[in-house]
């Protein structure tokens, strides 16, 4: 017999053999009937797979991050299976899911396959998992592996064995598909009701563009019908927000061909918008204690091999800036840190002076390739609210939860309430992907863990996220959507002390290291700036907005006093503009809408009058007519952040 412990403690014995499956029927047939995987022992294994040993047990069901991503594994081998059937002969590469859905890589050799023919590889997948074919698990050797493929005569299967060996080579089937695959998978196919093939994008074999060039489908699949219709609504609703398009209808930024890939020109509005942002958290940390500092766009190489960045993330992710003589090499600066600790290292410091905090709004520089750029989500030229905090080991805790509290006091004024915070360690397993010794780690990764706690936040722990340099807390945000975007990060180094030789005179007159704290509450200025398009439609709150009001005379004859109002709240500290076009009142209010303006208001005969405003509000309409000062009071109010 063998025990098995379920999360809430309890213990249940089962005869060696039995799978989580069966512990899900000892429970209810209910939740058998929803079991998709299970965590055996902290790894996701098939929920059909034997149990020899005494094991921790967390069943996994659609509600589980992991029981979706095994869900929508299978549902990868699933459409492999659909496309051998229709295409004979195609040649699979790999099949992996991903934060939405799945997709494959496929060499279709002779066939012709585009967007069209993904409603019939649908049609043939719905046909097939009706037949609730069981995903089995096989343990093969690697010669019968590759003897397999071999008489297949499938390349790309054989050149992902050349890195395995006996002993860790699995192969899944269902139906009359056969696949190299560590797994887990769901039970049989039945599971998979709903099913939509949503693109067809190219990608090379390996992400080599030295290799050939495969065909990527991507799907997303769900357990009832209802779950696609509500996830294509919510795709329709992305589009509508998508930041790209709100950024071009509201005139916030722009890209040029002649000014090169991935490097954004922010326009009037949207240089009004990030400033605003920046003005905030310039705000926020002045209160906080942090100098502000400025550093050149480039840096020479030395700086970056001090670092130890430019050995771990090589030559290409650094771009050289051209110089007249020889000898000097000098590059595109990629991250701020480095600098940050010249500025810290250019005069003696006293134990007494710690903690130093140092803020940046620094440009930096990062080459990607065209294919992975994406409007301001992915771009080559970014400006990161950058910070570095360098402080006495026993101030660490203390920081780290202040910058916490800093980070939460930016998602609370932006309206992202919903979070979840990744405490990111090390893959003990992988030493030589970090820097530094274990003391120092296991001190770092403790205070982040101790102060998460301390601080309440909700966490889940990913081993092999952390920085190579330390661990990380990064803030996971759900949008007004429910797509998840990793905002915010701050991280505990001990390392660039050491390399940069930063010292503090201590009370005993002995000198130390300082730690340093990374912190970046948006991450860039650009991508958040994206994701709170997308979060807000565009509809950003009054304090915010580029454009806070608009003033809309009835007629020319209003002008002169719409300008006037307009230059007493623009005294006040708001910004807007006067519609003095010769359009019907009706079509003014219309245009101001599409813009989002926040308020509009209207002017005529009544309002000069009386020295006021008639106003109307984004979303509620009319709310009445009020005076300019009461007005101005009002304003004051909504913006007070």
């Amino acid at each position: 017999m063998i025990k098995i412990t379920l999360p809430d403690n309890s213990v249940r014995e089962f005869e060696s053999g039995a799978s989580s499956l069966d512990v899900a029927k000892s429970i209810s047939e209910g939740l058998a009937r929803n079991v998709l995987a299970a965590e055996v022992d902290g790894e996701v294994w098939d929920a059909t797979r034997p149990l020899t040993t005494d094991s921790n047990v967390k069943l996994l069901t659609w509600n589980d991050t992991d029981g979706k991503q095994t869900f929508w594994h299978s549902s990868a081998h699933l459409m492999a299976e659909a496309l051998e059937v229709l295409y004979p002969g195609v040649k699979l590469g790999i099949g992996p899911s991903i934060e939405s859905g799945f997709y494959y890589d496929i060499d279709f050799g002779d066939y012709e396959f585009s967007s069209e023919d993904l409603s019939k590889v649908e049609q043939k997948m719905k046909e097939l998992a009706k037949a609730k074919n069981l995903y089995v698990r096989k343990d093969i050797s690697k010669a019968d592996a590759v003897s397999y493929f071999e008489e297949k005569e499938d390349p790309y299967k054989l050149d992902l064995l050349e890195g395995l060996a006996d002993g860790e080579i699995t192969f899944y089937e269902q139906g009359g598909f056969t696949d190299l695959c560590r797994g887990p998978h769901i039970p049989h196919t039945g599971f998979i009701k709903a099913i939509k093939l949503t693109s067809v994008a190219g990608a090379y074999w390996r992400g080599d563009e030295k290799n050939k060039m495969l065909t990527r489908i991507y799907g997303i699949t769900f357990p009832k019908a209802k779950e696609l219709t509500e996830h294509l609504e919510r795709v329709e609703e992305a589009k509508k927000r998508d930041h790209r398009k709100v950024g071009q209808e509201l005139d916030l930024f722009t890209f040029s061909q002649r000014v090169g890939q991935g490097l954004p020109l922010w326009l009037p509005k949207g240089t009004t918008l990030r400033e605003r942002l920046e003005n905030f958290l310039r705000k926020a940390q002045q209160k906080a204690g942090y100098q502000q500092v400025v550093t050149p766009h480039i840096g020479s190489k030395d700086l970056y091999v001090t670092s130890g960045h430019y050995a771990k993330y090589g030559e290409d992710s650094f771009q050289p800036i051209r110089t007249p003589h020889e000898g000097e090499e000098y590059l595109l600066k990629p991250m701020n840190c480095p600098h940050h600790c010249e500025i810290y290292r250019s005069r003696p410091r006293s134990y007494r002076d710690l903690p130093v905090r140092l803020a940046e709004f620094g440009t930096v520089y990062r080459y990607e390739q065209s294919g992975e750029l994406h409007g301001l989500t992915r771009v080559r030229g970014f400006t990161q609210d950058d910070a570095h905090l360098f402080c006495r080991p026993d101030q660490v805790k203390e920081e780290f939860g202040k910058v916490i509290d800093l980070v939460l006091h930016v998602f609370k004024s932006l309206g992202f309430e919903d979070y979840l915070a990744q405490i990111s360690l090390r893959d003990k397993e992988d030493r030589a992907k970090y820097i530094g010794n274990e003391s120092d780690w296991d001190r770092a990764e403790k205070d982040i863990e101790e102060v998460a706690a301390e601080k309440g936040l909700k966490t889940v722990v990913e081993y092999g996220e952390a920085a190579f340099y330390g661990p990380k807390l990064d803030f996971m945000v759900r949008d007004a959507l429910g797509r998840s975007w990793q905002l915010g990060t701050i991280q505990v180094d001990y390392q660039l002390p050491q390399r940069f030789e930063l010292e503090y005179k201590d009370s005993d007159n002995s000198m130390k290291r300082p730690v340093m704290i990374h912190r970046a509450p948006f991450g860039s200025m650009e991508r958040f700036i994206a994701i709170l398009i997308e979060h807000t439609g565009g509809n950003f709150p009054l304090w915010l907005a580029p454009e806070q009001f608009t003033l809309l005379p009835v007629s020319d004859k209003y002008n002169d006093y719409a300008y006037d109002v307009m230059s007493k709240l623009e005294e006040a500290g708001f910004t807007g503009t006067v519609d003095a076009r010769a359009e019907k009142i009706g079509r003014k209010i219309r245009d101001a809408e599409v813009q989002k303006t926040p308020y509009m208001l209207i002017v005529g005969e009544k309002e000069m009058d009386g020295n006021a405003v008639s106003v109307r509000k984004k979303g509620e309409g009319d709310i009445g007519t009020m005076t300019v000062a009461d007005f101005v009071e009002l304003f004051k109010k909504e913006t007070a952040v």
